[in-house]
């Protein structure tokens, strides 16, 4: 399938393909990359070739969060990741969390437009807090997948998302109902974080037709069983782990980056298992 291809029917077909709903983050904290890597031209770039390597027959995706590629080093090493996944036939899902107004989120749309200078990602993650103008560029897009923020897995993602409305409806449910509205071109999904599974459960009664990306499964402790059985939209969705794979091999550090990757390579194929448990 090519990029013109709507992102859920490529995720679908990669899903089907390689029997797996596991995203695999790609956050390279320099602090944390193997010391044979770090005097390396790029080596945010180094690493995550090296991971892609070991976990691509087990990714549905791909999952870069922006925050650790911005700076000129970094969004080099963005594109470079980008397009090596592509060359494997693994989409890209970008965790940037953008929206604003006018030209700027026109600006931020541009990270999935298959016609920008430069390797285009296949789907972005989006804030919905300044409303639906601020991200319709994002929604207009037929071919990107749009995940728009709802029920986050940090702690303090209560601080507002469970606010009650006078509908007495929380917040999170507000957006998720929004979202199904906004979806015109079968292009959003949601993102709603593993540790609350009954709010999983709630949500996909809400919008029964919406893939998920669920995040907070490993390091953040979110239950798999869950996860995939609210997750899923007809077979399509994403459950990720960042940290629980790439740093796997924080053991093996001292042994070299091919030992590190090695590492991230089985803890993948551990959890694409666990997670296919699940699956109906």
């Amino acid at each position: 399938m090519t990029a013109r291809t709507p992102f859920f029917d490529r995720l679908a077909e990669r899903i089907e393909r390689i029997d797996s709903v596991l995203s695999v983050g790609l956050d390279p904290d320099p602090a944390r990359l193997p010391e044979d890597l770090r005097d390396r031209d790029l080596p945010r770039w180094a690493f995550n070739r090296r991971i892609i390597d070991a976990t691509h027959e087990h990714a549905a995706v791909f999952k870069p969060n922006a925050a650790f590629y911005e700076d000129p080093e970094g969004w080099r090493a963005l594109e470079e990741t980008i397009a090596y996944a592509h060359g494997k036939g693994v989409p890209v899902l970008l965790d940037a969390k953008r929206a604003d107004i006018g030209n700027t989120t026109r600006r931020y749309a541009d990270l999935v437009d298959p016609d920008r200078d430069g390797p285009a990602a296949d789907a972005i993650t989006v804030n919905p807090y300044m409303g639906g103008d601020s991200l319709q560029p994002f929604l207009a897009n037929e071919t990107a997948g749009v995940f728009v923020l709802c029920r986050t897995s940090n702690p303090g993602g209560s601080d507002l998302q469970d606010l009650p409305l006078e509908t007495g409806e929380p917040v999170y449910e507000r957006v998720a109902a929004l979202a199904d509205l906004w979806n015109d071109h079968g292009n959003v999904g949601l993102v709603v974080g593993a540790t609350q599974p009954e709010e999983l459960e709630e949500l996909r009664e809400i919008v029964p037709d919406l893939p998920f990306l669920v995040p907070g499964i490993g390091a953040q402790g979110g239950d798999a069983e869950p996860a995939v059985e609210y997750g899923l939209a007809e077979g399509v969705g994403l459950i990720n782990s960042s940290r629980g794979i790439v740093f796997a091999g924080d053991d093996a550090a001292g042994e070299g980056a091919d030992a590190y990757a090695s590492a991230a390579g089985q803890a993948a194929k551990r959890l694409k298992s666990r997670l296919n448990r699940y699956r109906a």
